[in-house]
């Protein structure tokens, strides 16, 4: 467990410190004019405005959509919350795909329709391929906190004469205040360091300015700079995020079982209820299909099945290596700050966490000065890109674990102790059986992210070898749509099957009790 601390300590901390110390490596003079610059307040005011534009818009989805499924009498509901977090499996790089792919002389709407398009390039393009990727995140934390919040409280509150929108205003909203949080600092971290969308939508923000300076080899000082800066906004974020849900407390406080939800009656509501679904389905979900079938279909015959389907095997592959280093690393650490709590397994759960709240873009860009610099026979090979998947990634295994473990509990463990098992015993008899299920969830949630990612994908990968997602992104950057629509295909049919075991995991395909 000590190994795995240092080991997430030093891999998580790595790209900061050496960031710093490319960052500081200029004169003076040269520090002062990158610091200063009017382009790097243009790149902040960019970053922010559409990190706010796809929260709300997210948002504006997300929550009626949470309400629907948890607290009217609409049917179905299974089928919409898995139709809800599908979109999960549409990257948002293929989302932009599909949104440039349904303009021009022969794209989607000129062909089938008629209609020439114009491009959608810049901020409202970038926020609507995010959002339509992102906002699953927001409606699943949503719904989580509708069930979990007792419906006494908006009885008692009606009961005093309060209104519809009164109880959802006064009662309601201020509940669902830890998830909104939560669920906006997820997404807003991912767009932060989001590139994919961003690069082929052209929007300056700060991912796309250290890409193109990386890319182009113009100023690598300036690029290590603009990556610190985009670790500050991310560091704020998560500031903000300790902030807002500081001393606070949701939880109730009487006794008894909290009540089961009545749910409310839609009437002719459900009309517009299953327009608003249909709507979201079709943007989200029926729009790239329909485009990718659309470009499929002029070049089907030009398909080169070989290299896709070796592009294929990369993926799955790399992220089944990554999936397993992960959940191994993940179980010590958790071991950790779970049965061993202090400052230094406190120091650690941090840490790992740090990974994640890096951007991408600034990981991988950290990693190639470091491996350039001290380890220069390890750039661009497969255990550096496996190394900073891991650290990205680590993250998401320790949710599923922790609760896990928590549950658990070491009442088991010391019966079996009490039997004359020893320590390592125990665990391997009573606990690791029941770890089986959250480590396979922990290990799903790594291997999708591992087949979506793109930026450490694209900056560390090995030359020559090819992924689905760097496959995607280098030929629609060169506007090759038709080559590029086999491999945008292949990526959400791979993801959708993996998020269809995720949520059959958790039991949302579950009739709803009204309990969670």
């Amino acid at each position: 467990m000590l190994l795995a601390a240092g080991l997430v300590g030093v891999g998580t901390c790595l790209p900061a410190l050496y960031l710093v110390i490319r960052a500081f490596g200029a004169e003076p003079a040269q520090l002062a004019e990158i610091v200063f610059r009017a382009r790097n307040l243009m790149l902040l005011g960019n970053t922010l405005a559409l990190v706010a534009l796809v929260l709300a818009i997210g948002t504006l989805i997300a929550l009626p959509m949470a309400w629907l499924v948890t607290r009217s009498d609409l049917r179905a509901r299974g089928l919409v919350t898995f139709l809800m977090a599908l979109p999960l499996a549409v990257p948002g790089y293929v989302m932009a795909y599909a949104l440039l792919g349904l303009s021009g002389y022969y794209g989607f709407a000129r062909e089938w329709f008629g209609v020439s398009l114009p491009p959608l390039h810049g901020l409202w393009g970038a926020a609507l391929s995010l959002s339509l990727y992102t906002f699953p995140y927001i409606f699943l934390n949503l719904r989580a906190a509708f069930l979990g919040m007792d419906p006494g409280l908006e009885e008692s509150a009606a009961s005093l004469g309060r209104g519809r929108a009164e109880v959802m205003r006064h009662v309601v909203l201020p509940q669902l205040k830890p998830a909104l949080i939560s669920a906006w600092l997820v997404v807003g971290l991912y767009v932060i360091g989001d590139f994919g969308a961003i690069a082929l939508m052209r929007y300056e923000v700060f991912s796309y300015a250290i890409y193109t300076q990386y890319a182009g080899a113009f100023d690598r000082t300036y690029a290590a700079w603009l990556s610190l800066m985009l670790l500050g906004v991310a560091a704020l974020a998560l500031f903000a995020q300790a902030r807002l849900t500081r001393s606070r407390r949701f939880a109730r406080v009487g006794t008894g079982v909290q009540r089961r939800v009545r749910p409310v009656r839609l009437g002719y509501w459900a009309v517009a209820a299953w327009g608003w679904i249909l709507l979201v389905s079709l943007a989200a979900l029926g729009l790239p299909l329909a485009v990718l079938g659309h470009w499929m279909r002029r070049g089907i015959g030009e398909i080169d099945w070989a290299m896709l389907a070796q592009a294929a095997v990369n993926s799955g592959i790399a992220g089944a290596v990554v999936a397993v280093l992960t959940v191994a690393l993940a179980l010590p650490v958790v071991l950790l700050t779970l049965r061993w709590p202090g400052r230094f397994a406190s120091l650690t759960d941090r840490l790992a966490w740090m990974g994640y709240a890096t951007p991408p873009l600034a990981f991988g860009l950290a990693m190639v000065f470091f491996t350039l610099a001290v380890i220069p026979f390890a750039y661009q090979s497969h255990g550096v890109l496996i190394f900073a998947w891991v650290m990205t990634f680590l993250a998401l295994a320790l949710g599923p674990l922790r609760l896990a473990l928590m549950q658990i509990g070491m009442r088991p463990e010391e019966a079996a102790r009490a039997l004359g098992a020893g320590p390592g015993a125990a665990f391997a008899r009573v606990t690791a059986p029941q770890l089986k299920g959250p480590m396979v969830a922990a290990g799903l949630l790594v291997f999708i992210a591992v087949v979506k990612e793109l930026p450490l994908n694209w900056m560390l990968a090995p030359t020559g070898w090819r992924s689905l997602s760097t496959t995607v992104f280098g030929r629609t950057v060169e506007g090759m749509m038709t080559e590029a629509a086999p491999y945008a295909l292949a990526i959400i049919v791979f993801s959708a099957f993996f998020v269809g075991l995720i949520l059959k995991y958790e039991g949302v395909d579950r009739k709803e009790s009204g309990r969670g």
